[in-house]
């Protein structure tokens, strides 16, 4: 059968009811209240990291995103390990959910198609995810100007609003793949430890399997080792297992941006650092040259994830 009107009628409608129950929800405030908490806490620190070891630096802004002590760890490590959290407890529920409230037949009984409603709930989460990580950039450059006395530069300010784009992907990842796990299984216990699990594994202990795989596929060589130098081939190979994570090639993006004299991601080669004046920060477009297949590949995965999640849920059958 071919199908009348716009799939997109009706995105608007479900982007404002999802959007403001996000905003309203008690899981949603916990997880923003610790999460400025933290961060809060984590930028004081590091303000004064700052101040006892910054003597003139141009991208004092960038410091505070990447400056950490023995103790604590930076606001970028934060970031990191708390935005999957965030985008799971916004995405586990948002299919199987209206499953098990008897809703789902309800809404689709409407003039509105599966896609408005699948598009809709993603936007809404992502939306959600984009307010709290703005409010979260305004709360880090307030505290730097309020308490260092230094305003951003342009080049500062335009890092860090990349870092905001590509952290904002990085997030829609996560959130995308929740929706999957909500679409494919019908229960929420069972999509939010699935997602938890796998983020757990990709946290914890893919950094500590991925080495073990790269050495079995590419052993190191003696000759490098009597140098006290790794096997390029062994680092090649443990670079592109440890990409499997997003969050490896999310912390990759992130740190090149905000540390400007980064010239390469992993390993720096004799050819790389030819005509280069050691201590010179890059100009914003080569970094983004350098950061560009891992911002690629974090929008990708939005993308594969939620197509994904977009054709099983067109193909599942809705009962009342």
């Amino acid at each position: 059968m071919r199908r009348e009107g716009s799939p997109w009628q009706g995105v608007g409608t479900v982007f404002v009811k999802e959007l403001s129950d996000h905003v309203s929800s008690i899981r949603m405030l916990i997880l923003e209240l610790l999460t400025f908490i933290i961060g809060g806490i984590v930028v004081y620190v590091a303000i004064d990291n700052i101040r006892a070891t910054t003597a003139e630096d141009p991208f004092v802004l960038l410091k505070l995103f990447t400056s950490s002590q023995s103790t604590v760890v930076s606001l970028l490590g934060i970031l990191t390990f708390l935005i999957p959290l965030m985008a799971i407890a916004l995405g586990f529920d948002a299919i199987n959910g209206e499953h098990n409230r008897r809703t789902m037949s309800r809404i689709l009984s409407q003039p509105i198609y599966r896609d408005a409603l699948l598009i809709g709930k993603f936007l809404a989460g992502l939306a959600t995810l984009g307010i709290c990580l703005v409010c979260l950039w305004l709360l880090v450059v307030g505290l730097g100007i309020l308490l260092l006395g230094i305003p951003p530069s342009p080049e500062e300010v335009a890092r860090s609003l990349v870092f905001l784009v590509i952290t904002l992907a990085y997030a829609g990842t996560w959130l995308a793949f929740a929706i999957f796990l909500s679409i494919v299984t019908r229960s929420a216990a069972t999509a939010v430890l699935t997602a938890l699990g796998v983020w757990l594994f990709m946290t914890l202990l893919w950094p500590m399997i991925a080495p073990l795989i790269a050495v079995q596929i590419a052993p190191p060589d003696p000759r490098y080792a009597l140098l006290g130098l790794q096997t390029p081939e062994t680092v090649e190979w443990l670079q592109m297992l440890r990409r499997i994570s997003p969050n490896f090639v999310f912390a990759e993006a992130a740190t090149t941006l905000l540390s400007p004299d980064s010239r390469a991601i992993g390993a720096v080669y004799i050819d790389q650092l030819q005509g280069a004046i050691i201590g010179s920060p890059l100009p914003l477009s080569e970094s983004l040259a350098i950061v560009w297949p891992q911002a690629v590949a974090l929008i990708g995965g939005v993308f594969v994830l939620f197509v994904g999640g977009y054709v099983v849920f067109q193909r599942q059958e809705v009962r009342a």
